[in-house]
């Protein structure tokens, strides 16, 4: 039985004659159908030839395909079927698409899994399902070819049709399906020669409207919330406060007498609360008492006074920090400058926010397994309940589910553990759902950071060393599995993301992460690292052009030298007039990218344009610009959808939302205390999205990085004063006003 400590190892090679039957894994979960309602039942309704994992055709032409990926919002449902249905020359308003199984047949090829994070669903997956697509059209043709007794070279394809242009003759894909038979093993295809070029694009570089969107609207679309099964009980649960922690007693016996309350079971990090409905044990859960133990050591956290030792280590060598990445010798460059500015950033816990609360559908019976779950990653769901209920995953059934808000969040698995559990605790199925308040206490957050920057200056202004320190607690272990840090050499990727310059021409950069003990929950959040990595590198720019007496734009523009960055940088500068004069408002800038090298990262330059409230100290964002380059933009309106949303996103986090620990204990509870940009307050957004490679590149996450910097750097524009405390609350920025 495989755990999660090796949860980036489970993937096996699959076969060709494996890919083609899907293989025997298909049976672990439910296909959800997510195409139209009159599509779906006019393909159920035909015969299906089924050619390989992901394509399947009905004798009336209809084409299902199934997603490997799940749908939480960012357009993946669309995205992928758009790559087979490019190679496979589908007429698209034939396409069915669904849910596919969890099997090891569409594990991502980076994970080894069925895993969303990172933005790197698409990435990851173009070149397989590209394959599958141009296969199974090289099959159709030629079982064309046979027919006709022509040879397939003869032939090409039109939308769903294979074509014989020297007799005229034509047979549809659904004809085909009637009489082809997919061979043992799939063509031996040549990436390089057999796969469409841009310029043969039909599907992919057109705006499409989501698959997904007609279910959500008319109220069809299944979430993790909606599951229902006849006879279960409602469970919500109240967990340890702080990291590692658990139960030491409770008034367990009391709240089983309370109405509505079947059973209260203990756990070895929380008490659950059942019941046969959801109000009886929220009702009871309120007045559970339990008596915690202490988890690591160290975890009374206080989030202002140990911020303020952040900075201290940040300033300090009092311990080795461990590099991330280096170009030339920062230390020696800074050492003979002409001059060298320092500042600090500092950045808070925050809270994903997602609008369904984490939850689970689990029916338990015997040493099996069946739930109903929206998760980012459906095979560590079935491998971390299989090790909590002490049997095998192939006997754990994930029945995918659309998911109300990730990003991180739901890469996560322990409530389905938790309603596995209490479903084979009580020996019924059980529907466990958070409340907000729990969901919030026991949450999983971005780390608290301070970070320090010294760029060295020869005398005309010239950046000649760079050093950023980055100090917070590491996200690895507590994501993955304890050890995975160490593993890594102590390089914590997640952490650490965006903390480089990969466009900026620095000959002399060093980033290093000063690891904290680790005491809460930190965990990937959307954007990662980057959501306060960038912040401060791009707040240094901008301050770097101050002290130089630059034009913020001027000085990016002298350091970008890739093509592809300074049309961004130039794009978004057009869209927003910078330079312009502007009554009670002014203009900031961020330039970031997200990925993993400059070869395939994702780049995008915004502009905002703000006001200050200076007797109140709210800032208002009226406007926001940003030009984006994701490579080949394989949807543009979906893309800049995406964007528009990780704009918000990073809005949100950097004017308003903020965790706050006392003793380690989350002190927010709900939306009133924890609050989150509304749409009173949404600027108007304009995104342009340019393409410029063969192959996708990142996006969900990359219009987060940028959002910060760039309000932070209007608001200094705008008043002289600079933020450099994440998030730039009314509170703050009446302090620096006044300073």
């Amino acid at each position: 039985m495989k755990t999660r400590e090796n949860l980036e190892l489970i993937g096996i090679h699959v076969s060709r004659r494996e890919f083609l039957g899907a293989g025997a894994g298909l049976g672990v979960a439910i296909t959800l159908g997510l195409g139209g309602a009159a599509a779906t039942r006019e393909a159920n309704a035909q015969e299906r030839r089924t050619f390989n994992a992901y394509i399947s055709i009905a004798t009336n032409g209809a084409i299902t395909i199934q997603c490997p990926a799940p749908e939480m919002g960012q357009g993946i449902m669309t995205t992928l079927p758009m790559v087979v249905a490019e190679e496979l020359d589908a007429d698209w308003n034939r396409v069915v698409v669904e849910q596919s199984p969890i099997a090891a047949v569409y594990a991502h090829p980076i994970f080894k899994a069925q895993y969303v994070v990172a933005s790197l669903s698409t990435f990851g997956y173009w070149t397989p399902l590209r394959m599958a697509g141009a296969q199974t059209r090289r099959v159709l043709m030629d079982a064309a070819a046979e027919r006709w007794k022509v040879p397939v070279a003869s032939l090409s394809t039109e939308p769903s049709v294979v074509v014989h242009a020297a007799s005229g003759r034509k047979l549809s894909y659904g004809e085909i399906a009637a009489f082809a038979k997919p061979p043992a093993q799939m063509p031996n295809l040549d990436p390089g020669k057999d796969l469409k070029s841009p310029k043969q694009y039909r599907i992919l570089g057109k705006s499409t409207r989501r698959v997904d969107v007609a279910a959500k609207v008319n109220g069809r679309a299944k979430f993790g919330i909606d599951a229902a099964l006849p006879g279960m009980l409602y469970a919500t649960l109240a967990r340890s406060p702080v990291r590692d922690g658990g139960p030491l007693s409770s008034n367990a016996d009391a709240v089983k007498k309370l109405p509505g309350v079947t059973d209260v079971v203990t756990l070895g990090h929380g008490v659950a609360v059942v019941g046969s409905s959801f109000p009886a044990v929220v009702k009871a859960r309120r007045q559970l008492k339990v008596v915690w133990r202490d988890g690591l050591p160290g975890d009374g956290l206080y989030s202002d006074i140990d911020l303020q030792d952040y900075v201290e280590h940040a300033r300090q060598d009092l311990r080795s920090a461990q590099d991330f990445r280096s170009t030339g010798d920062a230390a020696k460059a800074i050492a003979g400058a002409a001059k060298v500015v320092s500042r600090e950033y500092l950045a808070d816990h925050v809270y994903h926010a997602q609008m369904e609360p984490m939850n689970t559908t689990a029916d338990v019976r015997g040493d099996s397994a069946e739930l109903w779950v929206g998760t980012q990653a459906p095979t560590r769901t079935a491998l971390d309940v299989a090790t909590a209920l002490k049997t095998s995953a192939d006997k754990v059934k994930v029945n995918q589910q659309y998911l109300g808000g990730g990003y991180g969040r739901r890469a996560t698995v322990e409530a389905s553990v938790d309603a596995a559990l209490i479903s084979k605790a009580v020996g019924k199925p059980v529907k466990f759902l958070l409340t907000r308040e729990d969901d919030l206490a026991a949450g999983t957050f971005r780390p608290m950071t301070a970070q320090k920057i010294d760029v060295g200056l020869d005398r005309d202004g010239k950046i000649l060393g760079w050093k950023h320190r980055v100090v917070g607690e590491p996200v690895s272990d507590f994501v993955y599995a304890p050890g995975r840090n160490k593993a890594a050499g102590n390089r914590d990727l997640i952490f650490m993301s965006g903390a480089e310059l990969p466009f900026y021409k620095v000959d002399h950069h060093l980033s290093e992460h000063l690891m904290e003990k680790e005491r809460t929950r930190t965990a990937a959040y959307r954007g990662i690292g980057s959501g306060y990595t960038k912040f401060a590198i791009e707040s240094m720019i901008d301050e770097i052009a101050h002290e130089t007496r630059q034009d913020p734009l001027a000085l990016r523009l002298s350091l970008i030298q890739a093509p592809r960055a300074r049309r961004l940088v130039q794009k978004v500068a057009e869209m927003s007039k910078w330079g312009t004069k502007r009554e009670g408002t002014a203009l900031g800038m961020s330039f970031t990218e997200y990925g993993p090298n400059i070869k395939i990262a994702s780049m995008i330059a915004s502009v905002a344009e703000v006001s200050v409230d200076r007797k109140t100290g709210k800032i208002r964002v009226h406007n926001y610009w940003s030009a984006v380059d994701v490579g080949l933009a394989i949807n543009p309106d979906g893309i800049a959808a995406q964007i528009e949303g990780a704009i918000v996103w990073g809005l949100s986090c950097s004017l308003k939302e903020r965790v706050s620990m006392v003793k380690g204990v989350v002190q927010q509870s709900n939306f009133h205390d924890y609050q989150v940009l509304r749409m009173s307050e949404t600027p108007a957004i304009q995104v342009e999205v340019l393409s410029s490679t063969p192959t996708p590149t990142m996006v969900g996450e990359l219009g987060v990085p940028g959002a910060g910097p760039a309000v932070a750097n209007a608001v200094f524009a705008l008043t002289g004063k600079r933020l450099r405390h994440l998030p730039m609350t009314p509170q703050r920025v009446l302090v620096a006003l006044a300073a």
